[in-house]
């Protein structure tokens, strides 16, 4: 071995037995699974300070750390995240050949090219854009902040978010709204009128010849609804004004005939109108004394067999025919024996009929439908710039549908505690704590998996957990980019919430959790956010709220009870370790 390096006892304890192997020999791999201290503590020192001949890296050792390579090659076109393979972009695979010669370092960087088909060609710089999210957490606490002073807290958000520097605006969906308050509809957010603009108003024509809203349909009783003719149930046109044409539904033939099976049949009269039952077939004759039972009749009588006697209809079958009728508000009132089989004449007046019921009582079968325009839009000026405002809901919109705030924008309970937190940690947290029944000894370990993704869920579910379950009955499975992914925080992973639950109770036991899969730079990051977000509850604003009052205490007792992973003192390098190599390569890669 030539130069052999020579670590300190301090760097092999942190390193262990195969990394100093390797050490000795000046390679290295560098990841995310490695401990802190273990890559800040040994690792980029030595290759900043020139001690390493091959690191074998993926893409984190390119970004952050200021040092230089001598050559640079890539191993792989693309990397796996959250279980899926991404190509590298053109910025990444810049970020990662500018290691090669360091300006102000190396004098020259050597670019090596493999068989993946990366070229320096294909590095060049991404252009840097705003990804035209809103900050909720923002902007909900400046909200607040508004409304305890008195002033119109979604007027104070538009300010703030059109005084931010971009190219393209980026609206919140009440703009137009503030702008023209007084209207019939009194929406308060643009994607609510431009729906309430462009949607369809049904109207119906009542008993009285006048229009009115569309109902929901009643059962009523056969005898006590009415129809329109057939030409007022299929207008042409516009004059369905003349209702004294009104019959009811058993004098209407062709009505009937809508009706169930069978045809219309008179049965008697009332008021000098025919009323219609129904001819329906009950059996077929086979022979003198045999009958086949159709099989509406086998099924309303529930008799088994298609063919019986004579004996067996007139004891058994008939009468259990007759009371299931009658159940359904229908009279059998008499059979006739034809030459091919058995008939029945029904009333249907007590059967039960779909209708709409107008608000003088009358119950309508069919009547005559339009479509128009909303009440309030017809009579409001803006109705064709309300139509030019863009349907798709603002996050204005999305916060009133999330019950973040109220309908003057003043945030609600739930949005403020959005607002103590960044992206959607917040709706997770109000989620979980306003189901009663959820325990807050489980819920502070249960914030790990808020950012864990793929790490720890391994074969498991990762959408799982108690947490999950909060935030779906609360959200249902809605999507918004960059806060709600089918109702669930977009990084949510199962799987950590145990890890730090064990290791609160036993620090000693991280290392039961490293496998092939969790290293231990994977379980550090774990504890590091965990601690993050216990820190950011500890130190929120009060509410007077006794179930958030335990959580953020019971929050500052487990920080006082556990410590970071990140270490502050590193062991220095020794002098040997100092001085510069002559022969530098880092391949980097996968």
């Amino acid at each position: 071995m030539i130069d052999p390096l020579k670590l300190s006892p301090a760097q092999k304890r942190l390193v262990g037995g195969s990394l100093a192997k390797l050490l000795r020999s000046r390679i290295a791999y560098h990841h995310s699974g490695l401990s802190y201290a273990t890559r800040a503590g040994v690792i980029e020192p030595l290759a900043k300070a020139g001690q390493l001949r091959v690191v074998v890296a993926t893409m984190g050792l390119a970004a952050g750390i200021n040092f230089s390579l001598r050559s640079v090659a890539l191993a792989g076109d693309s990397y796996k995240r959250d279980g899926a393979e991404h190509p590298l972009r053109p910025d990444e695979i810049l970020q990662m050949f500018g290691r090669a010669g360091r300006r102000g370092i190396d004098e020259v960087g050597y670019v090596i090219v493999t068989n993946n088909g990366v070229r320096l060609v294909d590095a060049h710089a991404c252009h840097l854009r705003r990804n035209g999210m809103v900050d909720w957490g923002a902007l909900l606490s400046l909200m607040d902040a508004a409304a305890a002073e008195g002033k119109h807290p979604f007027q104070a958000a538009v300010k703030v978010q059109q005084r931010l520097f971009t190219v393209r605006p980026i609206p919140l969906g009440i703009e137009f709204s503030l702008a023209h308050p007084h209207t019939p509809c009194g929406l308060a957010t643009d994607s609510e009128r431009s729906r309430l603009s462009r949607s369809k108003y049904r109207e119906f024509l009542n008993s009285r010849g006048e229009w009115e809203p569309l109902r929901k349909t009643e059962f009523r009783p056969a005898k006590e609804v009415l129809v329109f003719p057939e030409k007022a149930r299929n207008p042409g046109g516009d004059n369905l004004s003349e209702t004294s044409c009104l019959r009811p539904l058993l004098s209407d033939p062709k009505a009937m005939e809508a009706l169930g099976f069978g045809s219309p049949k008179k049965v008697g009269e009332i008021d000098g109108r025919p009323v219609y039952g129904r001819t329906v077939r009950l059996a077929e004759k086979i022979r003198a004394h045999r009958l086949r039972l159709m099989r509406w009749t086998r099924r309303a009588a529930g008799w088994q067999n298609s063919v019986v006697g004579l004996r067996s209809w007139e004891k058994r079958i008939l009468p259990t025919l007759r009371a299931a009728l009658r159940k359904r508000g229908m009279r059998l009132l008499k059979i006739h024996r034809g030459p091919s089989g058995l008939y029945g004449v029904i009333s249907l007046e007590d059967a039960s009929v779909a209708s709409t019921v107008d608000r003088y009582g009358a119950a309508l079968w069919r009547p005559p439908i339009r479509e128009s325009i909303q009440p309030d839009c017809a009579r409001c000026p803006l109705l064709e710039k309300c139509r030019e405002l863009p349907k798709r809901a603002g996050a204005a919109a999305l916060w009133r549908r999330l019950g973040l705030v109220d309908a003057d924008g003043t945030p609600t309970r739930r949005g403020k505690i959005v607002s103590f937190f960044a992206q959607s940690h917040g709706l997770a947290i109000a989620a979980a704590l306003e189901d009663a029944s959820y325990p807050l000894d489980e819920l502070v370990y249960d914030l790990a998996n808020l950012d864990a993704g793929f790490r720890f869920s391994r074969e498991d579910d990762r959408w799982g957990g108690r947490l999950a379950m909060a935030c779906r009955n609360l959200y249902g499975r809605l999507s918004v980019p960059g806060y709600l992914e089918h109702g669930l925080p977009p990084d949510y992973g199962s799987g950590a919430a145990e890890i730090v639950a064990s290791i609160h109770r036993d620090p000693s036991s991280k290392y039961l959790w490293i496998t092939d899969w969790t290293g231990p730079g994977d379980i550090d990051r774990l504890i590091i956010e965990w601690r993050s977000l216990l820190r950011r509850a500890a130190h929120s604003p009060e509410l007077n709220w006794d179930r958030w009052r335990a959580f953020q205490e019971l929050a500052r007792q487990i920080l006082h009870e556990t410590e970071s992973p990140t270490l502050t003192e590193l062991p220095p390098l020794e002098f040997h370790q100092k001085k510069r190599i002559e022969h530098r390569l880092l391949p980097t890669g996968r």
